[in-house]
């Protein structure tokens, strides 16, 4: 499913949707990552997940660890009962949720990239399911809605391009994605002002919905000075050279995105250079063919390397002199297939820097408490 089909429909359930009053509704007590009496029918029922089970448990049945087991995504069912204030986390417990799931589980080097990304969006969307059914503020809720997304978008940006052979499936966390954005976007919606960290949220819903209408007028029906924010101002600039083709301001762009935007942009990386690629191909072709060095490539299309420029040239169809300059044949540019999603060690991993996604989120918490101190002064 095309990403501008999921901004349609989440976009079109942020217009129509109706906010909940939140009289009716309960405050978690739950002071546990996993309910325990989900743990003990998940153990009788053996559904764990290996991140969830004791050390040193093993057998037909393993034991969960209370400090390991994060409650799973369920679907309400129609007429059923609301759930307990003891079965729903309060606010405090799913940011704390969240944190575990940043700092423990996104960093595990024993499983595939593709089941921690699953595994993480399920926990994530319980976590939203349980900041719905109960009564909290805007505030709180933002701050857990903004950590949980950040988290989502890092794991599904670290998937690579080979997570279509892993357990993960990539519409379904698109749609995630896109569920994490509706509720936040529904919290900020509900406030009586701009939260401290709406511009930078803002505009990650902009980028990961890049050339998308729907997504550009949602974000022009903002408030002027929220659009005036730098990273606002940013993301529109983005979204502007993404569609009038303008390659080389577009990646200069792209090079200058801090780490949760180049996450949330990655998705487009592959079609944008895909783009690029044909246009040149349009321009350049000749039947004798024009030459053009590898290394002007690889800069224009903030590649990797060199190795990656070449597999991306013969995976359209055009052939190499030698190992540094790209031939640019009339007739022999093809698209096949989704373009490459290539590493984007330079437009995302670099940026990284050493620290580990909790080490982001926590920055960002900090940089919170700092907007909020300055504009209390």
């Amino acid at each position: 499913m095309h990403l501008g089909r999921l901004a349609r429909d989440f976009v079109g359930v942020n217009r129509i949707r109706p906010l909940m009053s939140g009289c009716d509704l309960p405050v978690g007590t739950c002071p546990e990552m996993c309910p325990a009496a989900e743990r003990a029918r998940r153990e009788k029922e053996c559904r764990l997940h290996r991140f969830e089970v004791a050390p040193g448990s093993c057998g037909e049945r393993p034991l969960a660890d209370p400090q390991r087991a994060v409650k799973e995504y369920s679907r309400p069912a129609a007429g059923q009962a609301r759930p307990p204030p003891s079965q729903l986390r309060p606010p405090s417990v799913l940011l704390a949720t969240v944190r575990y799931l940043a700092g423990e589980v996104a960093e595990r080097t024993d499983a595939s990239r593709a089941e921690v990304a699953t595994f993480i969006a399920d926990r994530l969307r319980a976590v939203r399911l349980d900041l719905a059914m109960q009564r909290a503020g805007d505030s709180e809720a933002a701050m857990v809605l903004e950590a949980a997304l950040a988290v989502l978008l890092s794991v599904v940006a670290r998937l690579g391009p080979d997570a279509a052979r892993g357990l993960a499936d990539p519409v379904l966390l698109q749609a995630q994605v896109q569920e994490g954005f509706g509720s936040l976007r529904r919290c900020y919606a509900r406030g009586a002002r701009p939260h401290p960290r709406q511009a930078a949220f803002q505009s990650l819903f902009l980028l990961y919905n890049l050339g998308s209408v729907e997504a550009l007028h949602e974000i022009l029906q903002l408030p002027a000075a929220l659009r005036s924010c730098p990273a606002l101002r940013t993301a529109l600039a983005v979204d502007a050279a993404f569609r009038e083709g303008n390659t080389a301001r577009l990646f200069r762009l792209l090079r200058t995105l801090p780490y949760l935007q180049s996450c949330a942009v990655q998705c487009h990386v592959g079609h944008a250079r895909r783009r690029a690629l044909a246009r040149l191909a349009r321009a350049l072709s000749t039947p004798k063919g024009q030459m053009l060095p590898l290394g002007f490539m690889v800069h224009l299309l903030a590649l990797d390397g060199p190795e990656e420029a070449r597999d991306l040239c013969q995976a359209h169809g055009l052939p190499l002199d030698g190992q540094e300059r790209i031939v640019f044949l009339r007739g022999r540019y093809t698209e096949e297939g989704l373009p490459p999603a290539g590493t984007c060690k330079v437009l995302v991993g670099s940026k990284l820097g050493g620290r580990t996604l909790e080490d982001v989120m926590m920055a960002e918490e900090e940089d919170e408490v700092g907007d909020r101190s300055k504009s209390r002064a």
